[in-house]
């Protein structure tokens, strides 16, 4: 059976790490929003005379954020109807908490939560302060604007609930704290090959 698999969590958490990880064992189509997005992001921010590698304001929420979604649900829908898999990366805050939005994207390509396996990886740090060291650590110009407005920002990392109508056992809270290794990738193994 297909596979849509997302990687979702706060900035830092290493979502895109442990996806890459995965889609270089297992194969299917490797979908990250911050990716996708990109080049679509950078223009419209320029034109609206804004710092084209902001990626967490109010003007790229209101400009880009939604945008970028649709790129990236419209993507892994695409090779889901191939009958591939697809790994989604991204925060996915506000689509978390509408328990009929994957129910509402599937149906987008005449599939349901019956014909997908759909497995969601939910990549969090112990801490706030573990988040600001990673995003620190990694040196990102997308990571300027979290870093000069952290007090703002910092609010981003709570861990959320995935509130979608799927079965609990497809749905992980993956304490990503240290570096990646064989025994955190064993783990994502058995949880996303677990039928």
């Amino acid at each position: 059976m297909r596979k849509l698999i997302f990687f979702i969590g706060p900035a830092g958490a290493g979502k895109t790490t442990l996806a890459k990880a995965w889609a270089r064992k297992h194969g299917g189509a490797f979908l990250d929003m911050d990716t996708l997005l990109r080049p679509a992001a950078e223009a419209i921010m320029t034109l609206a005379g804004q710092d084209p590698n902001d990626r967490d304001s109010p003007t790229y929420k209101t400009y880009c954020r939604d945008l970028g979604y649709r790129i990236t649900m419209d993507a892994a829908l695409e090779n889901l109807e191939l009958g591939l898999d697809a790994i989604v990366v991204g925060p996915f805050t506000k689509e978390l908490a509408d328990p009929f939005w994957l129910e509402k994207e599937l149906s987008n390509v005449g599939a349901t939560i019956n014909d997908v396996c759909v497995k969601a990886v939910f990549v969090y740090l112990p801490s706030e302060e573990a988040y600001q060291e990673r995003i620190r650590t990694r040196g990102s110009a997308l990571d300027v604007w979290k870093l000069d407005n952290w007090k703002h920002f910092s609010q981003s990392l709570i861990r959320r609930e995935i509130k979608w109508l799927i079965d609990p056992s497809s749905i992980l809270y993956f304490d990503n704290s240290g570096p990646l290794s064989s025994v955190k990738l064993d783990d994502l193994e058995n949880f996303i090959l677990k039928s």
